[in-house]
């Protein structure tokens, strides 16, 4: 998948490591004859590659990066209550980071990165959805699960602990849920929830 360059920064050996909007980051070696980036070397090279995209092969094996922020989670779900959102192909928004987390049962996934992958994530299993990558869940039986949502941040705050915090909207589906019973807010709440009584 391909990552915009949002900025940089020199590892511990000096070399050149460009920030990816994704929140991972990539080695930018100038060592010809096999790496030629002369580019690199100077402030001015540099800043005209922001923006530029770099295939990015940590978001095409779905691994988490580093430099996130814990923003909210979802309701837990069972293969009643699973939104019809999330079983269609979506994406989650740009600089937002998923966690699908299964507490019971089974979910199958299916991730359309540049090597399509589908996989089956069981009782306390976990996989990181990456941002604008189109992706399905699908009901294999009795399950019970949520979404983690991280947002690429690289201030170096220590992450968000307070579960509470809302965050804004860090799904592209995401506003379109109840904070309260979870249900989609095109239909109907679900029985005893307050935001459905008084909508």
């Amino acid at each position: 998948m391909e990552r915009a360059i949002t900025g940089y920064h020199r590892d511990d050996v000096g070399d050149w490591v460009a920030e990816l909007a994704c929140g991972h980051d990539q080695h930018l070696r100038h060592r010809p004859p096999f790496q030629v980036r002369p580019w690199v070397s100077e402030e001015e090279g540099r800043r005209s590659r922001l923006g530029t995209p770099l295939e990015c092969v940590l978001c095409d094996r779905a691994e988490l990066p580093g430099h996130v922020r814990f923003v909210r989670s979802s309701p837990t779900w069972d293969e009643t209550t699973l939104p019809p959102a999330l079983r269609r192909s979506h994406r989650l928004a740009s600089s937002t980071w998923g966690v699908l987390r299964v507490d019971e049962g089974a979910l199958r996934i299916r991730l359309s990165s540049t090597t399509p992958q589908e996989m089956t994530i069981e009782a306390g299993g976990e996989q990181a959805l990456p941002p604008d990558l189109v992706h399905e869940v699908e009901v294999v039986g009795p399950v019970r699960c949520s979404v983690a949502f991280f947002a690429v941040d690289r201030s170096g705050q220590p992450p968000e602990s307070d579960e509470t915090d809302e965050g804004g909207d860090p799904a592209c589906w995401a506003g379109l849920l109840c904070p309260e019973c979870g249900a989609m807010l095109d239909g109907a709440h679900r029985a005893g929830c307050g935001a459905g009584s008084s909508a």
